[in-house]
C-alpha cells in the first residue's frame, strides 16, 4: 500500500478552477492505477477520474472520467514526484464534496473496492 495526501482544495466561484494534488510515499507509485473520487454530504462516494499506471503495453486511453466531468477535469500524474494531480475548470456548485485520491492495481475502475489506499480528502467548495 501506499499513503496518501491531498491537498489544494479550497472555495472557489461557479466557473472558476482549482488543481488538487495527491502526493503518495514509497517507491512504487508509478506501479498503480490512481483515482479520484468525491464525496458531498449525504451522498455516496462517486468516481471522478482515474489515470492508468506508467509502463507495459496497453492501446486504449490512460486516463478515465466519470461523465459528469468529462471536458471540464483533466488527470495528470508526476512519476518523478509521486504526484497525481486533477485539474478542474469550469466548476459548479453541483462540483462541491470532498475529494479524495485512491490508489489500486485496476483500470479503468470506477468502484471504491477496486483501489487499496486512500488519502483523507480535501474539501472543495463551489460557490454560485
Amino acid at each position: 500500500q501506499v499513503q496518501l495526501v491531498e491537498s489544494g482544495g479550497g472555495l472557489v466561484q461557479a466557473g472558476g478552477s482549482l488543481r488538487l494534488s495527491c502526493a503518495a510515499s514509497g517507491r512504487t507509485f508509478s506501479s498503480y492505477a490512481m483515482g479520484w473520487f468525491r464525496q458531498a454530504p449525504g451522498k455516496e462516494r462517486e468516481f471522478v477520474a482515474a489515470i492508468r499506471w506508467s509502463g507495459g503495453s496497453w492501446s486504449g486511453d490512460s486516463s478515465y472520467y466519470a461523465h459528469s466531468v468529462l471536458g471540464r477535469f483533466t488527470i495528470s500524474r508526476d512519476n518523478a514526484k509521486n504526484t497525481v494531480y486533477l485539474q478542474m475548470k469550469s466548476l459548479k456548485p453541483e462540483d462541491t464534496a470532498v475529494y479524495y485520491c485512491a490508489a489500486g492495481l485496476s483500470f479503468p475502475a470506477i468502484a471504491t473496492k477496486d483501489y487499496d489506499s486512500w488519502g483523507q480528502g480535501t474539501q472543495v467548495t463551489v460557490s454560485s
